[in-house]
Parts: C-alpha cells; structure tokens; sequence
C-alpha cells in the first residue's frame, strides 16, 4: 500500500505491485490529505446499538490506524461532529443487519465526514476501548452474538467517564536496523500501551513512558519539516521555546520559523556540510527530534535522521500531529506533577 502524490511516484509504485502480484487488480482510491481519522466500535443485537467508544486518531489519515496514538474520547473534534459521526454508526450497523460488534474508520476533512471502511466484527482496538470505559465490550459481543439483547445485558447506554484514556504504538525498529521509522499506510507496530488521566497531555506522557519514550521536560528540538507542515511548525515551534526548549532547525524550517519571529539555531541537512543534524544527534546534543518528510528521495535522505535517534534513544516524532500531541503532553507535565490512580479509582469517579 503506498500514497502516491505525482506521476513518477505513480509509475513507479505501480510498477513494483504488477512486479509482485501480477495476477492481481491494483485498487486506486482517493487518497484525503489534511484528514483527522476516526475509529468507533460499536455493538448491535440488530435493534439496539451502543457505541462504546469513539477514538481520534493522533495522526493524520494516511498513516495505518494501528500505527496512529489515538484517544479516547476525541480531544478535539467539535462534539456536533461527534454527534453525527455516532448517528451514522448506529444507522450503519443496523443497515447492516450486525449482530454483534462493528467498528468503523471514519475521516473528517473541512467538516465533511467521510467512511473509510465499515467491518462488521471486531478491531483491534477492543481491548483499549474496554479497558478505557470499564466494560467488557469482547465479552457483551459474544453473548449477544448468542442470541441475548443489549437490554437483557443492561448494556443500552453509551459508557460516560471523566477521564482521558491515549492508546500508543510500539514498534520494533531497534530489532530491524534496516527498517525505517516513518509512518505510513503499512503497518509496522507490533504492539500498543495505554496512559489514562483527566487530562490529554498528561495521558500522552503517560503513554509516551509505557511505549519507552519518556519526554523531555527541556533541552534541544531539532526540527527538519516539509513545507506542508511548516505553518503548524511555527505553532509547535513557539511552545518549545515558551516551555524553554532551544531550537535548532535545518535551513527552510529555520527561515519559516525565524520569519515567525523565533531565534532558532541552524544546522545542516546530511550531505550539506559539517556539523550536521546526525552529528548533533550523535553527540548527545540533541534531545527531541521532529522531522517529517515527503517524497521518497526526501525520505531516503532524511532517514539517518530517524534511525540515528532511535540508536541514540532520543524522543522522535515523525508527523506534525503527533509533535503537537507531545507539546501538549510537556506542557501538561510542566504544569503538573505526574500522578497515579488504579482504574476503579477513575470509574468511580465517573460515576460519583
């Protein structure tokens, strides 16, 4: 599977699948740029649905939803959009005629909704969004797979918490030297953690720590950004100084950030010169790493960056949605020190 943005990238991807399969279509789909992802799992018995959970992707449409963060509720879609997105759940799921568990992908993109895909059993994301809202959600599945109703099982509601639960992926990257860390519509993780708190920033950290990537709470960002990200660059530019990170930028990124007004320290791309980005990264002096990429000569030759962050256990972010995602979950933990509840304590709370 691969997004494809020009002609040459076009041929030659196609090129390649006919190579591998050439007994077998190629499926060619519009591809929704800028899109906010959505999953929900719902249950139906075929009269009653419940939606037991709508999660926002933190990374954009495009990168493989087992890959993406997500949270638990939606963190910042406008709750009319919600409202509709759960409307067409439970409109889909009985058209369908389910018994039992759905899930959906939906995307948003400029307030219009989209479905990416409907598949009438479970996901993936089941045991996240069980333990999230307290329920056993695989367990109601089955029973009314077996003939009970959602009312027999006291199950008509949809769950209502008052906290924030963020699932994030682990990946096998340090076991595969060659593989590259980039994010994309394949995907690569091979297993997920979970953080919870009444915040999202402090949720992220907490999973950010669960998946072996503690944030820092100061010190050097580099940033290496392609031109589509670079106006939300500014945004997360800004927070990190304001949260007293010094930054240092390749040569576009630091011209649309000191245009922004922020002193910004430059460095060289690999190939451009000496000292370059690997070389800071390598000598410790870096401590977070945002470095998103388009195009595959781009990819290939920021992809040192990224492996050379992983070899050095520096915190890196591949979109600009999850830097963003992680800002906030810095400025959360500046704000406020980390704190631990076991998961009955936040039900009850919920439902005090």
């Amino acid at each position: 599977m691969e997004i494809v943005h020009d002609d040459e990238s076009l041929s030659f991807y196609m090129a390649n699948a006919v190579s591998a399969s050439p007994d077998h279509p190629v499926l060619i789909d519009k591809f929704l740029g800028s899109a906010i992802e959505l999953d929900v799992d719902a249950i139906c018995d075929g009269q009653t649905v419940v939606v037991a959970g709508v999660m926002e992707h933190i990374e954009q449409a495009g990168v493989h939803s087992g890959d993406s963060a997500c949270c638990l509720p939606p963190h910042s879609v406008d709750k009319k959009v919600i409202a509709e997105i759960k409307k067409q759940t439970k409109a889909l799921a009985l058209a369908l005629e389910t018994i039992g568990l759905i899930n959906i992908q939906f995307a948003i993109q400029d307030s219009d909704i989209y479905i990416l895909e409907a598949n009438p059993r479970a996901s993936r994301t089941v045991p996240f969004v069980s333990k999230a809202i307290g329920a056993p959600v695989a367990q109601l599945a089955a029973r009314v797979m077996a003939g009970k109703t959602l009312k027999e099982l006291g199950f008509t509601k949809e769950p209502e918490f008052s906290h924030i639960a963020v699932k994030e992926s682990v990946f096998p990257f340090a076991k595969f030297s060659n593989v590259d860390t980039i994010l994309g519509p394949e995907m690569k993780s091979t297993g997920e953690v979970m953080g919870i708190d009444r915040t999202f920033g402090q949720a992220f950290a907490k999973a950010s720590i669960a998946a072996g990537s503690a944030l820092p709470g100061s010190g050097v960002a580099l940033m290496s950004i392609m031109d589509e990200d670079k106006t939300l660059a500014v945004e997360v530019g800004k927070r990190l100084v304001g949260l007293g990170f010094s930054v240092i930028a390749t040569a576009g990124t630091a011209l649309a950030l000191e245009k922004a007004g922020l002193k910004v320290d430059m460095i060289h791309k690999v190939g451009e010169g000496k000292p370059d980005c690997v070389d800071r990264i390598s000598e410790g002096a870096v401590d977070m790493v945002i470095n998103t990429t388009f195009g595959k000569k781009s990819i290939r030759d920021s992809f040192t960056i990224r492996r050379t962050a992983l070899t050095m256990n520096v915190p890196y972010f591949t979109t600009i949605q999850a830097a963003k995602a992680a800002v906030t979950a810095i400025e959360s933990s500046a704000e406020k020190e980390m704190g631990v509840l076991s998961l009955q304590e936040y039900f009850e709370a919920s439902s005090g």
